[in-house]
């Protein structure tokens, strides 16, 4: 029946730039025979013309709007309609499935965050503070005693402490950076003294036995407890306004996730897309739903 096959010279046009791509997916059991261009090229157009919901499926988003003009020949299969009008709506969406979308994703990340939450690591106090060192410094790092970042822990072995001393210099380097940059008086730059002194010592450190490190992990861990009571700048918050500056910064933080601005850590692209983050949107509705329930009871 006439437009119900898609043109040859379409097809091959397709097969051939799709070809020529670097790293585009193949199955596994056909990956020894993609060598070549021709190879590929010869493996696409024989899915694209024997099932076209698959080609669409597997490589629609290679595909642009031109591209899938050809497959309109094909619409009479109720999987590739299906495909082509949700590939369209991708690459060319109305006012209205933009709006959608951006709630989706909003909700995505939300949902993405609360995993991070429940997980422990991605917003713990370290983990954050590596990745903005000035802006928690702002918040918190300067009314903590930086002494005793320095120390030596209980049980850490003393390679350990090198390299997170090392580690923490080229934190306060960062932190200085940005304050110059900021234009911070230098009176109000952070010092690096703490650490001179902790590497001088090191230097002694290093030649004594294991025995003898064991005992000074613990009288390190009791010297920054005692320094602990006051820090470089002389000013020590209560626990509770320690705590609330905390959580500022954490939320903050959390902020900068819901936003985009982790994209150095994090691939949005698949939290975006990860249609499995909407299951936890559908129990908040389960739940509010029932909570409402039981409450009109």
């Amino acid at each position: 029946m006439e437009g119900t096959v898609m043109k040859d010279a379409a097809a091959e046009d397709i097969a051939a730039r799709l070809s020529s791509l670097e790293g585009l997916y193949f199955p596994r059991a056909v990956q020894s025979t993609t060598a070549s261009s021709d190879q590929r090229k010869s493996i696409l157009l024989d899915l694209l013309r024997r099932y076209p919901a698959i080609f669409l499926e597997r490589y629609g988003s290679q595909l642009s709007l031109d591209e899938l003009l050809a497959f309109d020949a094909l619409k009479h299969d109720y999987e590739v309609d299906w495909h082509l009008k949700n590939l369209r709506k991708k690459i060319s969406p109305t006012s209205e499935e933009l709006k959608s979308r951006s709630v989706a994703v909003r909700n995505r990340r939300l949902a993405h965050l609360n995993k991070l939450v429940s997980e422990g690591q991605y917003f713990s106090e370290d983990a954050i503070r590596d990745r903005e060192p000035y802006l928690h410094h702002e918040y918190v790092g300067k009314f903590q005693d930086s002494m005793s970042r320095n120390m030596a822990r209980p049980g850490e072995r003393w390679s350990e402490t090198l390299m997170r001393r090392a580690e923490e210099a080229a934190l306060v380097s960062r932190i200085r950076e940005e304050q110059q940059r900021l234009g911070v008086a230098e009176c109000d730059w952070v010092s690096n003294e703490n650490m001179e002194e902790s590497e001088e010592e090191s230097e002694q450190e290093e030649v004594e036995t294991e025995e003898e490190e064991e005992k000074q992990t613990g009288a390190s861990s009791s010297l920054a407890e005692a320094g602990g009571a006051e820090n470089k700048q002389g000013t020590v918050l209560p626990p509770e306004e320690m705590q609330e500056m905390m959580e500022q910064f954490t939320s903050i933080m959390q902020q900068k996730f819901l936003s985009g601005e982790d994209h150095e850590h994090l691939d949005y692209t698949k939290i975006d897309n990860d249609e499995n983050l909407d299951d936890h949107w559908l129990r908040e509705v389960g739940l509010d739903a029932e909570e409402k329930y039981f409450g009109d009871d």
